[in-house]
């Protein structure tokens, strides 16, 4: 079962994707278009033109899953890439926050200490 915890590396597509797409196409893509293994238990994520389905591809070990949802009303915000990437790795915080609906630009993190190791 996909679970979206900080053990995870999530890879966000830049560009829109068809989400008729199956298991085969959206694997094609991670290993063609972002030279990344898509058995590697990452999970990629994809969303529709209008901004309001998304699709996350993930290997479990013995297959692929797909988690695919469709807002209702509404539109998901995906976030603006620094990058001319055609992909970007997102925290878990942050998916947790497109997928809720919460706008990026409007969170603020309080300081907190991290332990960086040289």
């Amino acid at each position: 079962m996909l679970g979206l915890n900080g053990s995870y590396h999530f890879y966000l597509r830049r560009n829109y994707t068809d989400l008729r797409k199956g298991f085969d196409s959206l694997s094609g893509i991670v290993r063609n278009e972002w030279n990344r293994n898509p058995m590697s238990g990452d999970i990629f994520i994809f969303f529709n033109r209008r901004r309001n389905q998304v699709k996350m591809l993930y290997w479990e070990g013995d297959g692929f899953s797909v988690y695919f949802k469709r807002l209702e009303k509404g539109t998901y915000e995906v976030p603006e890439l620094r990058y001319q990437s055609d992909h970007a790795e997102l925290t878990n915080e942050s998916l947790m926050l497109i997928l809720r609906g919460i706008k990026l630009c409007s969170i603020k993190r309080r300081i907190r200490y991290e332990n960086v190791q040289n």
